[in-house]
């Protein structure tokens, strides 16, 4: 073996030498390339000789060669099996034991030599599981990085089909995103986001399917021709985080190309948002029923002129429109039914009709006429949207 004291033999008899010991442990882990196995022989035999086990310096090596291995795409449990059978392989002619010549002797020399593998297996795995994950840390970078790029569009044809298939998603045709929101962020690795991932991939597969978190939001991406995705992300989802009376799920029209993925993602972030800012009662949203509000919500500029030319007189109410303008939202959202309104503001019916009077004085647009009430009504929803008046 190497690291004998000069003079000595390095095999200690006659047996097999250092390169025939790492072939058969190699082979007999399943037939890995063993090659820390040879530095790690050297140890043995220094051991061994010395009864003393490895130094700092020793277990260094050894740790990189852990790393390697990891590197390299060898599987742990190979890589401990060529370890332990490289240790039994090179016992009989490691030359501490071929120099013992009483029982005490041997079995002094067998424990120093068991210890120093036990080490030795140990400094192995922390070696491996360092690369392993720093590999898995770059997976991750990676991957948050192609979902960032993904999904605000920073992606040509060219690019995505590079990095795409390596996440599981073709570049070619049309794709569908839903967005979940709820009152506690998702976050990658958490119970919610893993355990949806993992139901649509046994479900589906992994080919056109990407479920990831951004800002918070729980995403999935999927082919437009995958049918039944959309339906399970929201069943699954709202059986993880159903107990949450703050989720919301949305889901995004069908575009083509990379540009389309960034467009339904937005469209699905949107329709989140109009139906929290809305209180709308239904908790999963398409894009496709609320085109209106995003039509609305293009030109900004308009709406807000709309918004304060219709309603900026309700300022004048002593306490500040408040109290109006969510009269006028419930009014509305009940189908114009003043009961419906009042059992949702909890106030009586002749404070809702109350209410309203004072809003057609204050603004001059009165409900029973066909173009005021659809400016109130468009206004009212333009306010809850953008947070009006605050």
């Amino acid at each position: 073996m190497a690291g004998h004291r000069q003079g000595d033999d390095p095999r200690g008899t006659a047996g097999p030498g250092v390169p025939e010991v790492a072939a058969r442990a190699g082979a007999d882990a399943g037939g890995v390339r063993a090659e820390w196995v040879p530095a790690y022989l050297a140890l043995l035999a220094e051991v061994s000789l010395t009864g003393r086990g490895p130094d700092a310096a020793a277990l260094a090596r050894v740790r990189a060669s852990g790393e390697a291995a990891a590197r390299d795409g060898l599987p742990l449990r190979a890589v401990i099996d060529a370890h332990l059978s490289a240790t039994w392989l090179a016992w009989p002619d490691l030359p501490g034991v071929a120099r013992a010549r009483r029982a005490d002797q041997l079995r002094s020399v067998g424990q120093a030599v068991l210890k120093a593998a036990d080490r030795s297996a140990l400094a192995l795995v922390e070696g491996y599981e360092t690369a392993q994950r720093l590999v898995i840390r770059r997976e991750e970078g990676l991957r948050r990085e192609f979902i960032d790029d993904l999904l605000h569009g920073r992606l040509t044809a060219g690019t995505l089909a590079e990095r795409a298939e390596r996440f599981g998603l073709r570049p070619t045709g049309g794709h569908v995103v839903c967005v979940a929101e709820g009152g506690r962020p998702f976050y990658d690795g958490g119970p919610v986001a893993r355990h949806v991932e993992a139901a649509l991939l046994s479900r589906f597969g992994v080919r056109d399917l990407l479920v990831a978190t951004k800002e918070g939001l729980l995403v999935c991406v999927a082919d437009d021709h995958a049918e039944g995705v959309t339906r399970a992300f929201v069943t699954h989802t709202e059986e993880l985080a159903g107990d949450d009376p703050a989720l919301r799920i949305g889901v995004g029209r069908a575009h083509p190309g990379p540009a389309g993925i960034m467009r339904s993602y937005e469209e699905a972030r949107g329709v989140v948002t109009f139906a929290r800012r809305l209180e709308l009662p239904e908790r999963v949203q398409n894009a496709a029923d609320l085109l209106v509000l995003q039509v609305l919500l293009r030109d900004n500029a308009a709406i807000t002129e709309l918004v304060e030319t219709v309603l900026g007189p309700l300022r004048a109410r002593r306490g500040g429109p408040g109290v109006l303008l969510d009269t006028l939202f419930a009014y509305f959202t009940s189908g114009g039914v003043a009961t419906e309104a009042a059992r949702r503001l909890h106030v009586g019916v002749r404070t809702v009709t109350y209410r309203l009077d004072r809003v057609r004085t204050l603004t001059g647009h009165d409900l029973d006429h066909p173009i005021q009430r659809h400016a109130l009504e468009t206004a009212t929803l333009g306010a809850r949207l953008l947070g009006w008046p605050g």
